[in-house]
């Protein structure tokens, strides 16, 4: 019996087997007790809403981390510039916990893999071992393995672009606050309670900024990084006001009022602006699926009768 066609059908199956059977014996199941320690190491996963899909997420996450540190070792940075700047990235994009670096780059390596085995695979399933048969595996991994990259990059300026619209709402709370005779950090954490479900990305840092600052961290250093971490030239505009203003002993409402009301204009003027350009987005839909279906209309049947004149 020739055992030759089924052969690239058996190798499949084994790797895909072989790779299930590895991630089942890595996965654990999360307790609660285990739930309730995360949520005190990190408190601002007390505030996201428990969704169907958090036992898959919490599983995937610890298979990640189990096997980050082997996965990682071979993309991790040279320098401690890159590494720098790969962590402000992936703290631009909402990723701050101190493994967030080696679980990027372990994904970034499991895409790699997945993508020359799924390659191969196709290959096999084919039987197409050709001369230029590699190139598949190739061009697979290679897209994969920089998707990450790609998927970082759109959260990243989507998240910015969040706090930007969120961010003159929790400042005028703020100066409420303030005014009403709260200090900066009380004034924050009431922000950071008040407008959880309006602005959840502002909401977060706040948090993250009130829990190092309660951990005894300088004020200065704290809104430093939270304009860092953020990425967002006004949240570094605001944590520069906020330190001269603690520097130089002057009115803090009086500032954030003022940051807040630039920030308004700001908005409009961007809005404004989208708005004047809705004119010129609008000639492509109307030259190529407006313009067409109205010459239709209109000359179709002057056409039609056109050509039936001629032929008769």
């Amino acid at each position: 019996m020739d055992l030759t066609p089924i052969l690239p059908y058996s190798i499949f199956v084994a790797v895909t087997a072989g790779f299930w059977t590895v991630s089942s014996m890595m996965l654990r199941r999360t307790t609660r007790t285990s739930a309730r320690l995360d949520a005190l190491r990190n408190p601002l996963t007390r505030r996201r809403e428990p969704g169907l899909s958090t036992a898959r997420m919490n599983a995937m996450s610890t298979l990640v981390e189990k096997a980050a540190p082997a996965l990682s070792r071979a993309l991790e940075p040279k320098t401690e510039t890159e590494q720098s700047l790969l962590r402000v990235r992936l703290a631009n994009a909402g990723f701050s916990r101190p493994n967030a670096v080696r679980n990027f780059l372990a994904i970034k390596a499991l895409s790699l893999g997945l993508g020359i085995m799924v390659g191969f695979a196709w290959i096999s399933l084919r039987s197409s071992w050709a001369n230029n048969a590699w190139t598949l595996p190739v061009v697979l991994g290679s897209g994969l393995f920089y998707a990450p990259e790609l998927i970082l990059s759109f959260i990243r300026s989507g998240r910015q672009e969040k706090i930007f619209l969120q961010l003159p709402d929790a400042l005028d709370l703020l100066v409420v606050c303030v005014e009403a005779g709260l200090g900066l950090d009380q004034g924050m954490r009431r922000v950071a309670e008040e407008l959880n479900q309006g602005a959840p990305e502002v909401c977060e840092e706040l948090a993250t900024a009130n829990m190092q600052l309660q951990m005894g961290k300088q004020r200065r250093e704290v809104l430093h990084d939270l304009g860092v971490r953020t990425g967002v030239d006004d949240v570094k505009g605001l944590a520069a006001i906020l330190i001269q203003a603690d520097r130089f002993g002057s009115s803090i409402g009086q500032a954030l009022r003022v940051h807040s009301e630039t920030m308004r204009v700001k908005r409009r003027q961007l809005a404004e602006e989208k708005a004047q350009q809705t004119a010129v987005k609008m000639i492509f839909p109307l030259v190529l699926f407006i313009f067409p279906g109205i010459f239709v209309v209109l000359v179709g049947p002057a056409a039609i009768q056109l050509m039936n004149n001629l032929i008769d």
